[in-house]
């Protein structure tokens, strides 16, 4: 049986949970289940702090795990990236007070204060800084104020967190992170279970980012409509009753739907759906 981690709260717990239902999976139905069994689909999920499953996972105890690349980075755990996932997308960057950095190089000797010690010291020493790193957990802006540290580095969003505490980013980003599947490094990366899974979440991947996409053509506008609509392999092409009209089906990217409909209609083109795909495989 399959034996996978999943966050139990925070801000990757919900999407992941959302994911592996819409793959096929029984998930938790309260947030004090720590273990669920899935046996229709041979899988046992973990449901565990978001800052453990790599230090599980690249210890054995789980085969695979879903967490930040971020929270990867910071354990330092023997384990690596196998998918990413496309949410809980985010930036580290470092800020402090204007005037006080302008780079990373500015940063030498002076002190910085964040949740992340791990990726914040490692990016130092690749950067050949020496600095002192202090380990805070949680909100870090006040760091600064009650004088721990001359610098933070933290999660970016829209910054306004930062100028209420009087504070500005400054230098390259640290890291960009996002939600990942992670395995034990070195381990048997021909799994067949662990393969199927990956497909599954695959498949949602792909379901999410397009839509299926019907509609009535012209035979002579044939061609330019299916150049609008080329499908992943090729669209699928029917005859219809009146002649000289034709059926067109082709998986569309979802963002760029609108455009196509309307490029359609001025084609020509006539009784134009969309329908949403819940599951694929490619």
């Amino acid at each position: 049986m399959l034996r996978i981690a999943v966050p139990n709260k925070g801000s990757l717990s919900g999407p992941a949970s959302a994911m592996l239902h819409e793959a096929g999976y029984q998930q938790r139905k309260e947030s004090k289940e720590l273990v669920l069994v899935d046996p229709e689909n041979e899988v046992e999920f973990f449901y565990l702090r978001p800052k453990d499953i790599a230090i599980y996972v690249s210890a054995g105890r789980l085969d695979i795990g879903i967490t930040g690349q971020d929270l990867l980075v910071d354990s330092g755990a023997d384990a690596e990236v196998i998918l990413p996932l496309g949410f809980a997308r985010s930036t580290f960057r470092f800020a402090a007070k204007p005037g006080t950095a302008t780079g990373i190089e500015d940063l030498a000797g002076k002190t910085v204060a964040t949740s992340y010690e791990g990726i914040v010291a490692k990016h130092l020493a690749n950067s050949g800084v020496d600095a002192s790193v202090v380990h805070l957990d949680g909100a870090v802006e006040t760091a600064i104020e009650l004088g721990v540290a001359q610098v933070i580095a933290d999660v970016v969003e829209t910054g306004t967190s930062l100028r209420n505490a009087g504070l500005e980013v400054f230098g390259e980003p640290i890291m960009k992170s996002e939600a990942v599947v992670i395995r034990r490094t070195g381990a048997d990366g021909d799994d067949p279970k662990v393969q199927q899974f990956l497909r599954r979440l695959q498949g949602v991947l792909v379901a999410r980012s397009y839509v299926m996409m019907d509609y009535d053509c012209r035979a002579e506008h044939l061609e330019r409509a299916v150049a609008l609509t080329p499908g992943l392999e090729s669209p699928t092409i029917s005859p219809l009753h009146n002649e000289g009209w034709v059926a067109v089906r082709s998986m569309v990217p979802a963002k760029e739907a609108q455009r196509v409909m309307d490029d359609l209609y001025a084609l020509g083109a006539r009784a134009i759906l969309t329908t949403a795909i819940h599951a694929c495989r490619l």
